[in-house]
């Protein structure tokens, strides 16, 4: 892990029509969904990526990564496109042309881009796009509910010979984050933390009673459900270790596994494999104390603590 950037927070995306547009969907998940509707215009004419990739003086390849939501937009290139694929009507084509520019808008996260690995600013878009996050953790409390000091902590533990400056921007960076749990459409937060996350020390002991205190009370809000997975219980479905799952108000945006490496991470929307995770996570929720037990649990650690 890299001092847990989404927990402590191969791609396979193959995502397709946007549902209204705004700030909260973000460039990444703009970009996902226009890439995908261009792969369905292409499909549906019967044209090779190699054909669409000569008409806008491209290779097969940046067309495979036009569609996938990796890269950003030309202007030009989407309306040769769609001149290619049959789309004379202007009201199609603006609209599509309109996401192409909402796409390449950057987000609140790239002015953190000294500080952010390319492979973890799409997650960063991804989590501020999302109406529920799910997500079980066992090495860290997960960044959307670290305070400050434990996020410190967690910063300086798993990095070595970083200057004070950075820390302090990554630290910066997480707090930025959970900005989103406090906004005007916040999305729900279902997490399961296993105990061992909450038992390993980050930091001195005030560190780890405040970070105890401060779930115990943001796990009141109405959008956040919290439990906790007590050694107690032996055995459990998150064998496998942490993963995060994603679900977005666009009905054509599938849902997204997110598994962070050591130094890159997985993104999984296929269907079968979203739906083992989404079965771990519910055997997660139903073996794990409900949420008003999990505080006495979290009450009773920060006691020892």
């Amino acid at each position: 892990m890299t001092a847990g950037e989404a927990g402590g927070a191969g791609q396979s995306w193959g995502y397709p029509q946007p549902s209204g547009s705004g700030p909260k969907g973000g460039s990444v998940v703009r970009r996902i969904l226009l890439g995908s509707q261009l792969r369905r215009l292409r499909e549906g004419g019967g044209i090779t990526r190699e054909a669409a990739g000569y008409s806008i003086r491209a290779s097969e390849s940046k067309i495979s990564r036009m569609e996938l939501g990796r890269v950003s937009f030309k202007t030009r290139d989407v309306e040769d496109l769609l001149t290619l694929y049959g789309v004379t009507d202007e009201g199609e084509r603006g609209a599509l042309l309109s996401l192409a520019k909402e796409a390449n808008v950057a987000g609140w996260w790239h002015s953190y881009s000294d500080v952010l690995p390319g492979w973890f600013q799409t997650y960063v878009g991804l989590e501020a796009a999302a109406s529920q996050i799910r997500a079980y953790e066992v090495q860290f409390v997960h960044g959307l509910v670290q305070t400050e000091a434990y996020a410190h902590a967690v910063v300086v533990r798993g990095t070595s010979g970083l200057a004070e400056d950075e820390i302090e921007r990554r630290v910066a960076l997480r707090l930025a984050r959970q900005k989103i749990l406090v906004a005007e459409h916040a999305p729900h937060l279902h997490l399961v933390l296993d105990e061992a996350a909450l038992r390993r020390p980050y930091g001195d002991r005030e560190v780890m009673r405040g970070q105890l205190q401060h779930l115990i009370e943001i796990s009141e809000q109405s959008n956040v459900t919290l439990r906790v997975m007590p050694f107690s219980y032996g055995g459990h479905a998150g064998e496998s270790g942490a993963f995060a799952l994603l679900s977005f108000p666009e009905s054509d945006l599938s849902d997204v596994v997110y598994l962070e490496q050591l130094t890159s991470a997985l993104y999984l929307d296929k269907r079968e494999e979203v739906e083992q995770y989404e079965r771990a996570m519910a055997q997660l929720t139903e073996a794990a104390p409900g949420p008003e037990e999990s505080r006495d649990l979290l009450r009773g650690l920060r006691q020892l603590t």
